[in-house]
C-alpha cells in the first residue's frame, strides 16, 4: 500500500510514525520552510524534520492548485493520502488521485469542533469530552464522513497543551486502527457526519488572550487552560501585565469591581470577576519565566492584601 502523507505541526509527526509502520510512505507533502523566532530563520517544520530522518522525500509546494504539483501527486500512483493538519486546502482534483482517496485525523468529535483550533476550542468552551476522528475527505472543510473515532475525557486542569499530546498519540492510533482494516481488504464504515451539532473552532488569534475581568471566573479559567502554551492569556494585576499559566475559578460571592485584587498568599492569587473569582497559581512577569503566585508575592511586598484562603 503506497502513501503519501501530508502535515506540518508537530501534532502530525505520531501519525506520520503510525503510517510508515503500516504502509510504504512515497512521499511527505508539509509547507515551505517559514521564518521563526527573534532572527526570523527559515524553519523547517516539525514534519519535514521528521520525515527527513526517516529518510522520507519532502515536497513543499505553495499551493496543491497548481497542475504541476497535481501532475507530480499523481505519478506518485499514491493508493491513499493521508491528512494531519497540513494547512493547505486540497482541491477536487487531489481529492481524487488516490485510490483510496484522503483521509484526515482530526482532533475533536466531528461534527463538533470542525477547523482549525478544536483542541484549545473545546476546553475553551468547557466540554469536558473530546476525541480524534479518522474521516474520508472531500470539499468541505472537515465536513466528510466518519471511519473511525476514539473518545477521551477533558483533565479539569488539563491546558491545551498537554491535550495537545494526548490527542496526538490517540491519532496515531485511530490511523494505525484504519490502515490495518484497509490492508486486509476491509473499508472503515464511513458513518456521514450529523446535521445536528456542527461548531466551528476558528484559528487562535494572540489578541484574543487578553483577558476580561468582566467575564464570569469559569470562562477565564478555561480560556487560561485553553491557551496554554500559546498564545497564553494575558490580564492586568495589580498594575502589571502578566502571563497566566495556571487558575482557578472560584465560586466566590462579592461586590467588588472586576479585575480587583481581593487576596493573595501561598495558595494564589485571587481577582475579582464579573461572577465569581479568579484564583492565580502561576505566572509570567514580562521577560520572565514562569514562577508561582507565592515567588511573585515576595517581590510585590507592597501588596497589602488578605491571604487567599485554601
Amino acid at each position: 500500500m503506497k502513501i503519501v502523507f501530508a502535515g506540518t505541526p508537530d501534532f502530525a509527526v505520531p501519525a506520520l510514525r503510525a503510517a510508515a509502520g503500516k504502509a510504504e510512505v512515497v512521499a511527505v507533502y508539509t509547507q515551505p520552510d517559514r521564518p521563526s523566532g527573534r532572527g526570523r530563520v527559515l524553519t523547517p517544520s516539525p514534519v519535514k524534520r521528521a520525515a527527513q530522518d526517516m529518510g522520507f522525500p519532502v515536497r513543499q509546494p505553495e499551493t496543491q492548485r497548481d497542475a504541476d504539483v497535481q501532475d507530480a501527486l499523481r505519478a506518485l500512483k499514491p493508493d491513499l493520502m493521508v491528512v494531519v493538519a497540513y494547512g493547505l486546502l486540497l482541491p477536487q482534483a487531489v481529492l481524487d488521485i488516490p485510490v483510496d482517496g484522503c483521509w484526515n485525523v482530526h482532533a475533536s468529535l466531528l461534527p463538533r469542533w470542525r477547523g482549525a483550533a478544536p483542541i484549545q476550542r473545546a476546553i475553551e468552551a468547557g466540554d469536558t469530552e473530546t476525541g480524534v476522528c479518522l474521516m474520508q475527505m472531500e470539499k468541505g472543510l472537515d465536513t466528510g464522513p466518519v471511519l473511525l473515532e476514539q473518545r477521551t475525557p477533558i483533565g479539569e486542569q488539563e491546558t491545551g497543551g498537554e491535550l495537545h499530546d494526548r490527542l496526538a498519540a490517540l491519532g496515531a492510533q485511530v490511523l494505525i486502527d484504519g490502515l490495518g482494516l484497509l490492508r486486509v481488504g476491509i473499508r472503515p464504515v464511513a458513518r456521514p457526519q450529523p446535521v445536528d451539532g456542527v461548531t466551528y473552532a476558528r484559528k487562535l488569534d494572540k489578541a484574543e488572550a487578553r483577558l476580561d475581568w468582566r467575564e464570569p471566573a469559569q470562562v477565564l479559567a478555561n480560556r487560561v487552560r485553553a491557551f496554554n502554551p500559546w498564545p497564553m492569556a494575558e490580564a492586568d494585576v495589580a498594575g502589571e501585565r502578566l502571563r497566566l499559566h495556571a487558575a482557578l475559578a472560584l465560586p466566590l460571592a462579592h461586590h467588588a469591581a472586576p479585575g480587583t485584587l481581593l487576596a493573595a498568599g501561598r495558595q494564589g492569587i485571587d481577582i475579582a470577576c464579573g461572577e465569581g473569582a479568579l484564583r492565580i497559581r502561576t505566572l509570567q512577569r514580562p521577560g520572565g519565566k514562569a514562577i508561582t503566585a507565592a515567588d511573585w508575592l515576595n517581590a510585590r511586598r507592597d501588596l497589602a492584601v488578605p491571604s487567599a484562603q485554601g
